[in-house]
């Protein structure tokens, strides 16, 4: 597959997006409408580049359709800005086009009036109480996906997955609302490596290790303190955590993940075989490791 190029798109000035990582632009690609990301620039006080954004955010949506779980759609490509920069971009096409609005679920925790946390406060409990406490999607239907959606994170490392970035779609003219796709997945897989920090952990043992079982954290809090993915998913402690596994498990294929990193646009050899080490060594010593000991359990 060739990278796409969105230079001569036409631009839909009327639709603006939120949110912190890159700047973002509406375009009209073969008659629906994308969101067009660019990379997020370096802050004043890091020298993280997060280049690599673009290129997880569109592994990690395919990821998540690879394991049954609905994502947004992606496709990668380039973008020539007015300075005659050709920049790398991810296309996400646009799910709430129409009459449908996202409400992140940081909202939808606010219309919680039982709650005692804000809506973007993401401890664990609280957010379990506004699951069941919303009006707008059956609990259990929702308390499934959120869970869901960790697992997947939990695969593919994950670091910023927040009450900002999920949420569901409602129609309120017909007054309808349903689950919105998983999207923003562009802070999996370590976005802010560069070469010569794939190369690096690709050389220490210890480093992947690290990458499996201390690093990233999720953004859930328990007791105020963000959850470490490998101890909170193999302690077992969490029925719902362990039914998402058990759900989940066997439709993650890691030959199927490998067939989309040979199929993802200008993906080069240095990067297919980081992301590949990284996802199977976190299978292999978070889900598996989970996955067994409820066998043994059982």
């Amino acid at each position: 597959m060739e990278l796409i190029d969105f230079s001569e798109c036409e631009r839909n000035e009327f639709r603006a997006y939120g949110g912190a990582s890159g700047n973002k632009i509406n375009i009209i690609y073969e008659g629906h409408g994308y969101m067009l990301k660019f990379p997020p620039k370096p802050g004043p006080i890091s020298d993280l580049s997060y280049v690599n954004s673009c290129t997880t955010e569109y592994i990690a949506c395919h990821v998540f359709q690879s394991m049954g779980i609905a994502a947004q759609e992606t496709l990668l490509g380039t973008f020539k800005d007015s300075h005659g920069n050709v920049r790398n971009v991810v296309a996400c096409k646009d799910f709430a086009e129409g009459n449908k609005t996202l409400v992140e679920f940081a909202h939808l925790k606010n219309t919680c009036l039982d709650s005692d946390l804000d809506g973007y406060n993401t401890d664990l409990a609280s957010i379990m109480r506004a699951i069941d406490e919303q009006r707008l999607i059956i609990p259990d239907r929702l308390r499934t996906f959120f869970w869901n959606q960790f697992i997947g994170d939990a695969l593919l490392a994950n670091f910023d997955r927040h009450n900002g970035n999920w949420g569901i779609l409602v129609n309120e003219r017909v007054r309808h609302a349903d689950l919105a796709p998983v999207y923003d997945c562009g802070s999996c897989l370590f976005p802010q490596l560069d070469d010569k920090g794939m190369e690096r952990v690709l050389s220490k043992p210890t480093e992947i290790d690290d990458r499996v079982h201390m690093f990233p954290k999720s953004t859930l809090m328990i007791n105020r303190a963000r959850i470490n993915y490998f101890e909170f998913i193999t302690s077992l402690e969490d029925i719902d955590c362990d039914a998402a596994v058990a759900r989940l498990y066997n439709h993650i294929d890691l030959d199927r993940i490998e067939g989309i990193l040979d199929e993802t646009p200008g993906l080069t050899p240095l990067q297919h075989r980081f992301y590949m080490t990284i996802i199977r060594a976190r299978k292999e010593g978070i889900l598996d490791v989970a996955f067994e000991r409820m066998e043994h359990r059982s």
